[in-house]
């Protein structure tokens, strides 16, 4: 990925923010570098997403909107919609999909995760996203009002409130798709039967060979008969700054 300078006298940037090229149909997306930029998970967690032609899609928390917009690269979707409590985020994703003319293809909707329900019709998405904040508590959080910790911290909704509105939002046979840390996965595993998103394909990411993981990306089914494939471990670099083959030719824009 690689960062353009522009000035705010394009229409699109506004103070310390950057413009990126995703490398993908030419797309671009705006960032603060002050705020919260996307990460490896977003990108590994649209590669793991499998999306069918004419499908519907969420993603909740979708930030400045990094998953609708590769996943609109990446798959045959017919529509893709965000959902991102921060306003500032959300903004930033809506002018990056004007700035890509993708206002026929992608919605980003403000709005809080624990009502959206509230928001959006019930089993309406055939598929449903979330890179939702991982950690537990405050420890370590300087302002929880920050943008940052927002996206880190589970501060304004927890791992119960994403599962549970995924479950009421997809349609039956639905599928979510989420990227979280093996710390909490037999807590995933337990929420998301809990709400009869039965888990069907996982997959650990290590940061290198002789690492523990830092990554799992899971997909549920709801509705879905218990079986759960386990894939091949996904090893992200093969050196400092040196990306696996796998990760360049499946993942990497």
């Amino acid at each position: 990925m690689e960062s353009q300078s522009l000035t705010t006298t394009d229409g699109f940037l506004k103070e310390n923010e950057r413009l990126d090229d995703l490398q993908r149909n030419g797309y671009r997306i705006i960032q603060n570098p002050d705020k919260f930029c996307f990460g490896m998970d977003a990108v590994l967690l649209s590669g793991f997403a499998r999306v069918k032609r004419g499908e519907n899609v969420l993603d909740l928390g979708t930030g400045t909107g990094i998953i609708p917009i590769l996943l609109e690269a990446k798959t045959q979707a017919s529509h893709l919609t965000g959902l991102e409590i921060q306003e500032e985020s959300a903004d930033m994703a809506r002018r990056s999909v004007r700035l890509n003319h993708l206002e026929d293809k992608i919605d980003i909707v403000t709005g809080d995760i624990k009502e959206a329900e509230l928001i959006f019709k019930a089993a309406s998405f055939d598929v449903v996203t979330s890179n939702p904040p991982y950690m537990i508590g405050r420890h370590g959080i300087a302002n929880p009002d920050a943008p940052k910790a927002i996206a880190r911290h589970e501060l304004l909704c927890t791992l119960d409130d994403v599962v549970r509105s995924a479950a009421k939002l997809l349609k039956p046979g639905g599928s979510f798709f989420m990227v979280h840390r093996p710390f909490r996965l037999a807590e995933i595993i337990n929420v998301m039967t809990g709400y009869r998103l039965e888990p069907k394909r996982m997959r650990l990411v290590y940061p290198y060979a002789d690492k523990e993981p830092n990554m799992v990306l899971i997909e549920g089914c709801r509705g879905g008969k218990p079986r759960m494939t386990v894939e091949k471990p996904l090893i992200v670099h093969k050196a400092p700054n040196v990306y696996t083959d796998e990760i360049c030719e499946k993942y990497c824009f």
